[in-house]
């Protein structure tokens, strides 16, 4: 079977973003399909491919997987008009190579929204099997957050959203408020697939150089942030809760925010303004560098917006990168990753919105270094357990596998 793979925002471990789509590929290269990965250029991301682009687009072969990537750029930090330019000229190039490519199955990946589109056209004008993925509930999520107000993009994304669900012959969610979100527009739960973010554990077992950044001792408490400094994330959480370990004299806890985001700036202005020295900013990091960073950390932070549609309806990279790495987590938000946490016993759950229990939970786990290792370990069983990549990615395999002949 050949697949035509569609994720705008697609990169190789060697990027500093999330891989999910590169290890399913790779896993049904390794189950005998063919796999043609059609994405965007994604700061933060690497495709593997360097050579020239010609007619605003690159094709080359990386780790037997067939790569087409278009000449758009995008990053996290553009405004809310130049992604969705991005967004949009990506749907359109892509529908060429829906109506034109030779392939089996079309596989459509979000965010954003618009990568459905070319799915559309594939099942519709071609006749062709379309499963697609949801990773978040779009125009949900960015209405709850206030980001998208204007009435006639949201009809037009719940349009889309719908058309999406309708044309696809399958549909996979990425956490249990995913599935009930699709399902509430009318999908037959029998067509829906939840198959959560997985661990690599892979790529955090192997032996690594541990490393620090600058202004981190060995014997200080390391609580590690690696993801994106977006208005999701909401990292003025940390610095508040920075602020009250400063009030309370705790300089032996240390904050790192790795990563980057259309925020990041704001908040590494607030941290110097506010004497905040015991938050770290640190630039993306591949897997591999993640992985010997992790090695020194004590604690990974689970941070996100107090939004309720965020309470069920997100599957974030982190935390499952963080249980690979055998590091506890401490999450700032209800919803079924806290649950989770606390069911497993494998890090603390705060509420949203009390930089004084945020810290509380940062001096405990600096009190009880033994006690935070056994919470990491069990997050590390866990991982093993319920979100092996390979796993996850085998069942993912069975569900394109079965598609309607």
């Amino acid at each position: 079977m050949k697949v035509l793979y569609f994720h705008q925002h697609f990169s190789t471990p060697q990027g500093a973003t999330g891989i999910r789509s590169y290890e399913m590929a790779r896993r049904l290269i390794a189950r005998g399909h063919q796999v043609t990965m059609v994405c965007g250029s994604y700061g933060g991301g690497k495709t593997g491919l360097d050579s020239p682009f010609l007619g605003g687009k690159r094709k080359g072969v990386v780790d037997g997987i067939e790569i087409i990537e278009f000449d758009l750029a995008y990053s996290n930090s553009d405004g809310l008009l130049a992604r969705a330019l991005s967004f949009l000229k990506f749907a359109i190039r892509s529908i060429g190579l829906a109506l034109t490519e030779p392939y089996d199955l079309v596989f459509a990946t979000t965010t954003p929204l618009t990568a459905g589109i070319p799915g559309i056209f594939a099942r519709w004008f071609r006749r062709k099997p379309f499963i697609f993925e949801v990773r978040d509930l779009w125009p949900e999520l960015p209405k709850a957050m206030g980001v998208i107000r204007n009435p006639l993009i949201l009809s037009a994304m719940s349009l889309l959203e719908w058309a999406s669900y309708r044309s696809a012959h399958r549909v996979i969610g990425l956490s249990p408020g995913i599935v009930d979100g699709i399902a509430l527009r009318g999908v037959d739960r029998e067509r829906i697939a939840m198959i959560p973010n997985g661990c690599d554990l892979d790529i955090f077992s192997v032996p690594v150089e541990p490393w620090l950044p600058v202004g981190i001792e060995k014997d200080h408490l390391l609580a590690v942030f690696a993801g994106t400094h977006g208005v999701a994330n909401k990292l003025d959480a940390v610095l508040d809760a920075a602020k009250e370990l400063k009030f309370r004299k705790r300089d032996d806890i240390k904050l790192l925010l790795i990563g980057q985001g259309k925020l990041k700036p704001g908040l590494e202005a607030r941290a110097t303004k506010e004497g905040l020295d015991n938050v770290i900013f640190h630039d993306p990091v591949n897997k591999e560098k993640l992985s010997g960073l992790m090695a020194s950390a004590d604690l990974g932070l689970q941070v996100l917006a107090n939004i309720p549609a965020f309470y069920y309806g997100t599957s974030p990279n982190k935390f499952f990168d963080y249980i690979a790495a055998g590091l506890p987590v401490l999450n700032n938000y209800p919803g079924w990753l806290a649950e989770m946490i606390s069911k497993e016993d494998c890090g603390f759950v705060v509420p949203p919105d009390s930089p004084s229990l945020f810290a509380d939970a940062l001096v405990e786990a600096a009190d009880a270094r033994n006690d935070l290792k056994a919470k990491g370990l069990r997050g590390r069983e866990l991982a093993v357990r319920e979100f092996d990549r390979r796993k996850l990615a085998d069942r993912f395999v069975d569900w394109l596998e079965g598609h309607p002949k």
